[in-house]
């Protein structure tokens, strides 16, 4: 069987294997160098910590899941918690709240919260989370004309939380398209006018709006943001800080450990025509999901993606087509005993790439998984 496969697999000429008549794309080195590979402990939380962690985590349970006064409150704090990174946690709490704002809001139940401030955090969080919120709630901001009033230059705050929902329009939502223009023209002026931490999140928002950001750095950032407003909840501020710092560890574990990987590939030696760009494929699989419990996919996702990259490069940048014509064919067979004609670095991509996905069914394998 194995013979037959072979000869199925034998192209039209010969394979050449030297390097001459090849196109390389000289890709730039590696911008990290071995940074990543230094030496990073296992983190081991003292028990105070650890209870401490605990308790405030609780308590921030315990605050959104509070009955207030004015739903507004709820809304900000939902906010802060998500703008602070700690949101999956609290996935159920925050779900909940906000089915009963929704529920609120439709049937003007309250009529708290009516600033341009509180409609359009409500609108950006209620639409966040895939409720059916309609954009026409800003036409009472417009004047007579059909414009934004003049008088909203001066609620520096609540345009920027304006701007910050225009980047949730759908398609044909023309109000926000306007509202996004109206305040991304009046914020850059307001930006060298207001104090820190406002003229911050302002610079913040305007580089990088809320829906087009990585939630690690909106964590970053706000954390400073919102302890320097002077009206924090301690016990968010001081989950939210600890939290950070967990993650923050876990992660560069993480990419140690998968630069070790990489290490062992020997990149350098065998597949000197690829990008290396391990710390970037990291960095993306963290914006995917960088909770501690994807610990485990974000390792073997980023994985995949630099054996992606190589991929793309050998077919791209360095691959003659004779070759490419066995290695597609081997990597469709998805089959070890269809390589031997191939040159042997297109070997080593194969059997790596059988080798990782072997140890995700492993693992997965062992917690009663299939995916």
């Amino acid at each position: 069987m194995s013979s037959q496969i072979s000869s199925n697999l034998v192209p039209s000429h010969d394979v050449n294997t030297s390097k001459e008549n090849r196109h390389l794309a000289n890709f730039r080195p590696n911008f990290w160098g071995d940074i990543f590979l230094s030496s990073t402990s296992e983190m081991e939380m003292a028990a105070g910590t650890q209870q401490e962690y605990e308790e405030l985590k609780q308590e921030v349970r315990r605050m959104l899941e509070a009955n207030m006064d004015k739903s507004s409150q709820k809304l900000h704090i939902i906010d802060a918690v998500q703008r602070l990174g700690v949101a999956y946690h609290f996935e159920k709490e925050i779900e909940e709240a906000l089915e009963i704002i929704y529920h609120h809001h439709c049937n003007h139940i309250e009529i708290d919260g009516d600033d341009l401030y509180t409609t359009a955090v409500r609108f950006r969080l209620l639409r966040e989370h895939g409720f059916d919120v309609h954009c026409e709630t800003f036409n009472k901001f417009k004047d007579k004309k059909g414009n934004f009033k003049e008088s909203l230059i001066g609620d520096v705050k609540g345009m920027l939380e304006l701007y910050e929902a225009a980047h949730f329009q759908l398609h044909g939502e023309n109000i926000l398209e306007e509202a996004l223009s109206f305040t991304t023209f009046h914020l850059k002026l307001a930006e060298t006018t207001v104090d820190y931490p406002l003229s911050a999140q302002i610079a913040n928002a305007l580089k990088r709006p809320l829906r087009k950001s990585v939630p690690r750095l909106i964590a970053r950032s706000y954390i400073s943001i919102y302890e320097a407003h002077g009206t924090q909840d301690e016990n968010l501020m001081k989950f939210a800080k600890l939290d950070f710092k967990i993650l923050q560890h876990l992660h560069k574990m993480e990419i140690n450990k998968i630069n070790r990987w990489w290490k062992g590939l020997d990149v350098a030696t065998n597949f000197p025509f690829v990008r290396d760009r391990l710390v970037e494929c990291y960095f993306w699989m963290m914006g995917a999901y960088f909770e501690l419990h994807y610990a485990v996919a974000r390792a073997f996702v980023t994985k995949v993606t630099c054996l992606l990259s190589i991929l793309d490069d050998i077919y791209d940048a360095y691959g003659i087509y004779e070759e490419l014509e066995i290695f597609t064919k081997a990597i469709q067979r998805w089959d070890t005993n269809c390589v031997d004609l191939l040159p042997d670095y297109m070997k080593l991509w194969h059997s790596e790439t059988l080798n990782v996905y072997k140890d995700m069914e492993d693992l997965m394998s062992k917690e009663g998984k299939s995916y």
